[in-house]
């Protein structure tokens, strides 16, 4: 069969004439790309720190905790004076972390001196972490002599006057929170000089910024003299937007309505709150440091300018639904994007097919929303694979080179936004053969140079805002920083779909439906276009062909991002959406005629399900609250929704099978119009559908059931009406437990406790070592990390010890500050006989002004307590019950003068065994009973089977919004920075970081990730905080939702407490882009 060629394109001649626009062309590249190329090495104006000590010739200790942990020098000088200043009392000489502090010789520099015992004579100890540098008596130094150290990156020299050096190689610089001292005077030589690590606290020099501007202005001249060029073609400018792009169907309302609609009600994402953070204290550092750990180093060149818009936004307000609006808007407009310009781009069957459209519409809002309605980059990332798609596509359509420079700038700055980014290049790959032949035929009238230039300068251009204000040699330590936990490499690649099928948040039914949808309509799609010659008839082949290889080159791309957790699949919702209405065509009516490979494509859907189903309806920390399901695959009456599907996968299957043995005696014969319209029933259409019901119906149903008490959805709508605190206004604090101890009616406080008899129990009745049971968190849960450190599972001042003998004769360590004098404590610990506990009776408040006596009961509990959670399943343990009954005269003290009218067993949130406040909601108390007592029992003669109670209380509360205020500086966990939008997290400025005076924890699960990721190992703000600071647990408690772990806050109380801030000396010094003041300390 004769086919007939395809004509020729015509050669355009050059032009024999000057040229203007082609040499503007190769001017304006070659200096854009001459000046973008150098923006990384020009200098930059650094903000450098010292601190000089001692300050105004005072010897008082100082605060100055380092954000790097560890100086770029540190010189200091003790001369033999001081020395003997302390002999006679002994102390601390010079220490570069508070003498209190455990690890204070393991990671920093301590001189201090013994005083003379009747054993040993006065000493002079010097140890750097946990070297000993001198151990040598007071009395053979010799006179006028002076220690002297000099710590730098690569050596250590520490001299005693009249002996040798001693140099220790390699870093062993100190970690400093501070100097602190107890020397009185400053005798003369007395110094300690420590230069921070400021490298990051940069802005350009006035070269750099001249660079940038003049390196953009030439990269956009280049352009547009690239612009020109391209209209030789004679067929002049093309319209940017497509026709009738404005025309807003009832689609466009479904998808718009349901974005806003769970832009208010829906889930926030997992680091939601880091970055949060990072963009609020960015205002102050100068520069978007990674807040919580790697020793707070930039981010740099990934997070700008996308973190600098949330910093932006932060500042006009930190109201969850206005920060969020970035993600909003991409989700908008990337629906936009593929209604008005994608579809149209992939030809006649997408554009004019319903059924494509919402399936396609169905299968971007299931996606969607699970995975990008935060602050993370993957809804800009999602929205910036398509627009480079369309570019590129424009470019073929119109055999142009400026979309090629619009698809490489905007692949360069969705790189920016986070490594994912890199998947923008999949789509540059999978054009590169149509647009190599369209440079080809360019060059030939124009030449290479001003045919490809441009597009380098446009490449280039974006490290203009990725090295705007750090430097060359500051981003690659950086990256070297970077190489502690989490950094897997591309072959670990398999890790992210391993935690795809963990039964937690990662592994989430949502997310599994989102990525499984992708896999089969790739696969559909790719299984089609092999069948029918390289293209799904109906649609415009190249685009197509693109799209799938776009997506399957997506995948191998994201290989390259240091972190596999799932929530980079939110980076496909887009694109899925468009292989859906591919899929959708392809498995048509039209093209997929037989019921028997229909049958098998439900089946498929069906199966997928399944296995989705197989995962739990699981979001983040708050976003959680009362969704069903939230722990655990979804099931009615003990029916598991994935036996269910995987059943009607058989039975489709068996659907299948029977057409397939009635095809032979069927062929050639129409079916009947109500079989007709059952195979036209596209199951991916239902199926995204019903996911996306469930989605918002489940966040809607938590909202519902926890209202009034706290819910996502009520924080956001409460926001727009002007109360944007979030959890800060729900959670309820007790800060004087003490205060709030009920009265016994015996008037004895010390032996009301066991007034009602005690057997098997004592005061010291209580485990030294309570600390909290090692919970399971999910393998890959996002920002978990293994650490070498020991991580504490319980809240501070609740992991028992020995304290002060208190008011029954109990030495038990008491947490929450109950006050020894006045708490008494009867625990079953170490007792061999079965124990009971019956207490005296206590006097519950009366009535007050806002006709209430209080919101709760609350008991400081220690050990193992028998409870029934919500949906009926029991913690075994030992029995305490709240009796509740009615006093004839609070005067009598007569147990027999109660009235008993009922008991009740307490809340128990855990965890166990540590200390924790057991409740009882007082509305569950009739209101005539006005007495209660504690009835313990303990029958379990295991040795960890044990309790411990304190007297009742009814806490007298505050808001927490009200006590810690808004300008308090907080350390506030990365989980919750967003919950808690009104509290300001400590800031940090020139590698200085600010004392916080509270931390904010998630619950208990959430905190153990949250305090590995930020401690001492990881260069997290809990490696300074931990040296200079000690806690105390407030109790606390939800508002409306008494059984709620919502988290924890702690006090901070400075170890030292005579430290003041310390002044620092700053000043302004040009750096080169290559300077490098040496490595930072990683490993201690």
């Amino acid at each position: 069969m004769a086919t007939t060629a395809p004509p020729a394109l015509p050669t355009p001649q050059r032009s024999s004439g000057p040229n203007r626009a082609r040499i503007v062309a190769i001017v304006a590249s070659i200096l854009g790309i001459v000046l973008c190329g150098s923006v990384p090495f020009l200098p930059i104006e650094q903000d450098t720190a010292v601190v000089n000590w001692p300050q105004a010739g005072s010897t008082k200790s100082v605060e100055a905790p380092l954000v790097s942990y560890t100086p770029l020098r540190m010189e200091a000088s003790i001369p033999c004076a001081s020395i003997s200043e302390l002999a006679a009392t002994g102390g601390t000489l010079v220490s570069t972390a508070p003498p209190g502090a455990a690890d204070a010789r393991r990671y920093g520099f301590v001189a201090a001196v013994s005083p003379e015992s009747a054993d040993a004579p006065a000493r002079v100890d010097v140890v750097l972490r946990d070297q000993v540098l001198l151990s040598t008596p007071v009395a053979d130094l010799q006179t006028g002599c002076a220690l002297t150290l000099a710590a730098e990156p690569t050596r250590t020299t520490f001299s005693a006057t009249g002996s040798e050096p001693r140099v220790i190689e390699g870093d062993s610089r100190p970690q400093v929170v501070g100097v602190f001292s107890d020397l009185d005077s400053a005798s003369a030589g007395l110094n300690v000089s420590i230069e921070a690590d400021s490298r990051f606290t940069s802005s350009p020099s006035v070269i750099k910024t001249l660079a940038m501007i003049l390196g953009a202005l030439t990269a956009v001249v280049s352009l547009f003299a690239l612009h020109r060029l391209d209209n030789r073609d004679g067929r002049g400018t093309r319209k940017f937007l497509p026709a009738r792009w404005w025309k807003f169907t009832v689609l466009d309302g479904v998808v718009v309505g349901t974005l806003v609609l769970w832009h208010f009600i829906g889930a926030t994402t997992t680091d939601d709150g880091y970055q949060f953070t990072m963009a609020r204290a960015s205002e102050q550092s100068g520069y978007m440091s990674n807040y919580f750990r790697w020793f707070a180093v930039p981010e740099t060149p990934f997070g700008t300018p996308y973190y600098n818009i949330l910093g932006l936004l932060a500042h006009v307000s930190t109201a969850s639904p206005w920060v969020r609006l970035p993600a909003l808007l991409a989700g908008i407009i990337t629906w936009l994007v593929i209604s008005r310009e994608v579809a149209p781009r992939l030809g006649a069957a997408i554009r004019g097919n319903r059924l494509a459209l919402w399936t396609g519409a169905l299968v971007f809002l299931a996606f969607w929303l699970p995975f990008n309605n935060g602050l993370r980059p993957e809804p800009i990332v999602a929205l910036g694979v398509l627009l480079t798609w369309c570019s590129i596509e424009r470019a073929v359509a119109t055999r142009r080179l400026l979309p090629v420079a619009v698809a490489i700038l905007i692949a360069g700055f969705t790189l920016t936004a986070g490594p994912s980014g890199l998947i923008c290049f999949a789509a540059l790959i999978a054009g590169i053969r149509p647009i190599m032949r369209i440079i080809i035929e360019r060059a030939r009238t124009t030449g290479y140079v001003a045919a490809v230039g441009p597009l380098l300068a446009a490449g280039l251009s974006i490290l203009i805002p990725a090295f705007g204000d750090q430097s060359l040699a500051a981003v690659v330590e950086m990256q070297r920083v970077h190489s502690i936990s989490p950094n897997q490499p591309w072959f670990d690649e398999y890790l992210r779909y391993q935690y795809l099928f963990n039964i937690s948040v990662d592994g989430s039914l949502t997310r599994r439906f989102g990525v499984f949808v992708m896999v089969l309509c790739l696969g559909v799609c790719t299984a089609m276009m092999l069948r029918k010659g390289g293209r799904i008839p109906g649609l415009a082949a190249g685009p197509s062909r693109r799209v799938v290889g776009l997506t399957i080159g997506a995948l191998p791309l994201l290989m390259f991002s240091p972190t596999k957790w799932t929530h980079h699949f939110g980076i496909f919702a887009g694109l899925t959406a468009v292989l859906a209405m591919m899929t959708a065509v392809a498995v048509g009516t039209k093209l997929l005629r037989s019921p028997r490979n229909r049958a098998l494509f439900a089946a498929a859907v069906l199966f997928l399900l399944a296995v989705a189903f197989t995962g739990s309806n699981s979001y983040y920390y708050v976003s959680s609250y009362s969704v069903p399901w939230f722990d655990k695959p979804v099931s009615i009456s003990g029916l598991g929704a994935s036996t269910v599907l995987l059943g009607l996968t058989v039975l489709m299957l068996g659907v299948a099978a029977w057409y397939f043995f009635r095809e032979p005696y069927t062929a050639g014969k129409e079916p009947s119009a109500k079989h007709a319209r059952l195979l036209a029933i596209s199951p991916l259409t239902i199926a995204a559908g019903a996911m996306v019901l469930f989605e918002v119906l489940s966040m809607a149903k938590g909202a519902v059931t926890q209202y009034p008490a706290y819910s996502v959805g009520r924080a956001n709508v409460d926001a727009v009406l002007g109360q944007h605190c979030g959890l800060a206004n729900d959670v309820l604090l007790e800060t004087d437990p003490n205060a709030s101890m009920l009265t016994p009616l015996s008037g004895s406080v010390a032996t009301a406790l066991s007034a009602g008899g005690a057997t098997g129990f004592d005061p010291n009745g209580v485990a030294s070592d309570l600390r909290a049971d090692k919970e399971a968190t999910a393998t890959g849960g996002a920002n978990t990390v293994d650490t070498s450190e020991d991580t504490a599972g319980n809240s501070a001042g609740t992991g028992g010890g020995a304290g002060q003998t208190g008011v029954n004769g109990s030495s038990v360590a008491l947490p929450f500050g109950l006050d020894p004098a006045t708490t008494p404590v009867m625990g079953s610990y170490g007792q061999p006989s079965p124990g009971t506990l019956t207490s005296d009776w206590y006097q519950l408040p009366d009535v007050g002004e806002n006709a209430t006596r209080g919101d709760i009961i609350s008991i400081a509990t220690a050990g193992r307590v028998r409870s029934v959670d919500k949906d009926g399943i029991v913690t075994y343990g030992q029995n305490v019950e709240v009796e509740y009954g009615t006093a004839r005269g609070v005067d009598d003290a007569e147990t027999d003068a109660v009235e008993t009218l009922g008991k009740i067993a307490p809340l128990d949130i855990g965890p166990a065994p540590s200390w924790r406040n057991l409740r009882v909601p007082l509305d569950q108390i009739p209101v005539e009973a006005n007495s209660i007592r504690l009835v313990v029992s303990d029958y379990d003669s295991k040795p960890d089977q044990w309790v411990a109670v304190t007297p009742p209380r009814v806490p007298k509360t505050q808001k927490l919004n009200d006590v810690v205020g808004s300008q308090a500086p907080v350390m506030l966990d990365w989980a919750v920075g967003l919950a808690f939008p009104c509290q300001r997290p400590f800031d940090h400025r020139v590698g200085i970081a600010e004392v916080p005076e509270y931390r904010i924890l998630p619950d208990h699960s959430g905190a153990l990730v949250t305090s590995a990721w930020q401690d001492h190992y990881g260069g997290g703000p809990l490696g300074w905080i931990d040296l200079l600071l000690t806690a105390q647990t407030i109790p606390s408690y939800l508002d409306n939702d008494w059984a709620r772990d919502w988290g924890s806050i702690e006090k901070y109380t400075p170890i030292d407490p005579s430290a003041v801030p310390a002044q620092v000396d700053e000043a302004t010094v040009q750096r080169s882009g290559t300077w490098n003041p040496g490595s930072m300390t990683m490993v201690f």
